[in-house]
């Protein structure tokens, strides 16, 4: 993309409505715009990163056998008048009504519904196990909307279902999401802790929530730090396995992690005082075993082998996509910018033209360009007619992890500059090696 093309509207100076790291430069790099308290236009390269943060979740889940839909928005509330639950759930959850004064709601979550779905469709033991997902827009009325996309009434959240003949099975597939998750948030570039943490609304009494370590997160976190340093890699994992995924799953939960909620002081002491850690944390997720709490109170029942009709095990498992764009920033910046992660940056590159106008460096540029995106790569190309610090400034405010700079000095040299935004180090090279070692970056980083 070309940046005299592309819509990127930038803001030299801190929005003062903005309170945390994330917030304030969402709107500095034009990826958002408020258009009510908690509810967000997402722009052009907001969007983009978004849609990357998406498909890596997609990716996940079907790899580890999960199967998406897509269901709406709004919900009609006797579902979960059946559930027991549209009383209880609290003035969170917009009511509304239809023109022919039926109660409707805008879903804050989808356990009611997809309930509905597996009984309509599944009756045996034969069909399971089956996991449902899907990523979708979703609004919860906060009290207090802030921090941008971080605490927001309407947000992106991945939320998938699981539906297992017996409490071993769904055990199965609590265990087989918590690694999907971890994957999901390592191919991001994020840490994420799994911790035990309280059902809430949802219910149930097996949980674990998932932090990313920031100085900016809302939650105290204790913990060991050898939990920090624990890694999937590309290691293969056949999620079918229970002993292979049980085994993941107790290597990253046996080092003691707690929120200030759940802190108990007695296990936070038996940590080796070398490993002994004190942290916050922003949450990026959650899984729930929650048995028959919903296959009891609205009939979704299989027949089983022997011929008893049974109600089915369940868990829910949520992600917050629109969330972890915040917690990737609050985890990834400094004081010019944001610095993304290879795995869910919105360009792979941006090319700086130090003299445009100028046919050498004009020439230089327009080659890397097409050089690039002959290897598939998507770099964004600063071409406008404006002094080379505003073009540093706009790179590094919105935070691509490689920049190649192109100016009439190097090119008598025969070279151009390649800059890593995280560590500042720069390294001249050819146009030619540049582009090799853009495209051998990314092979690690679909």
């Amino acid at each position: 993309m070309r940046l005299s093309r592309y819509f990127l509207p930038v803001l030299k100076e801190n929005p003062a409505e903005a309170q945390i790291v994330s917030h304030r430069y969402m709107l500095r790099a034009g990826m958002i715009k408020q258009q009510a308290a908690g509810i967000y236009s997402w722009l052009p390269m907001g969007y983009k990163v978004l849609k990357r943060i998406e498909q890596i979740v997609h990716e996940e889940q079907i790899r580890a056998g999960h199967i998406p839909l897509l269901m709406p928005t709004l919900q009609p509330a006797d579902l979960w008048r059946e559930s027991g639950r549209y009383d209880d759930y609290g003035q969170e959850m917009l009511r509304i009504k239809d023109r022919h004064d039926r109660d409707m709601l805008y879903g804050p979550t989808n356990e009611e519904m997809i309930t509905d779905i597996f009984r309509a469709h599944v009756n045996s033991y034969k069909d399971l196990p089956l996991t449902l997902y899907h990523i979708q827009w979703k609004f919860r009325d906060e009290v207090r909307p802030r921090f941008g996309v971080m605490r927001g009434r309407e947000f992106l959240m991945k939320d998938g279902y699981n539906f297992d003949l017996t409490k071993d099975d769904a055990l199965h597939a609590y265990n087989r999401h918590m690694v999907s998750y971890l994957r999901t948030y390592e191919r991001m570039g994020l840490t994420a802790i799994p911790m035990r943490a309280a059902s809430g609304p949802i219910g149930g009494d097996n949980t674990h929530e998932f932090l990313v370590l920031a100085s900016t997160g809302e939650s105290e976190v204790f913990y060991d730090d050898r939990v920090t340093a624990l890694k999937l890699g590309n290691r293969e994992v056949d999620f079918d396995n229970r002993a292979e995924v049980l085994g993941i799953c107790e290597e990253f939960t046996s080092l003691y992690a707690r929120t200030d909620e759940t802190h108990d002081a007695t296990l936070f002491d038996a940590i080796p005082e070398a490993h002994r850690k004190v942290g916050r944390g922003i949450e990026v997720g959650q899984i729930f075993y929650f048995g028959t709490k919903y296959s009891d109170s609205m009939g979704a029942t299989v027949v089983t082998a022997d011929g008893n009709r049974v109600p089915v095990e369940m868990g829910s498992h949520g992600i917050g996509v629109s969330r972890l764009l915040g917690a990737l920033i609050e985890a990834n910046h400094d004081d010019k910018g944001i610095i993304w992660p290879e795995g869910v940056t919105p360009f792979h590159c941006g090319i700086v033209n130090l003299k445009q106008g100028d046919g050498a460096t004009d020439a230089a540029c327009e080659g890397l360009y097409k050089a690039l995106k002959a290897k598939g790569l998507d770099p964004l190309y600063d071409d406008r007619d404006e002094r080379a610090g505003a073009k540093f400034a706009t790179m590094d405010l919105i935070g691509l992890p490689w920049r190649i700079t192109v100016g009439p000095r190097g090119l008598a040299n025969g070279v151009v500059e390649l800059t890593s935004r995280r560590s500042g180090e720069s390294e001249e090279m050819s146009a030619e090696a540049a582009v090799d070692r853009i495209a051998a970056i990314y092979a690690d980083h679909p």
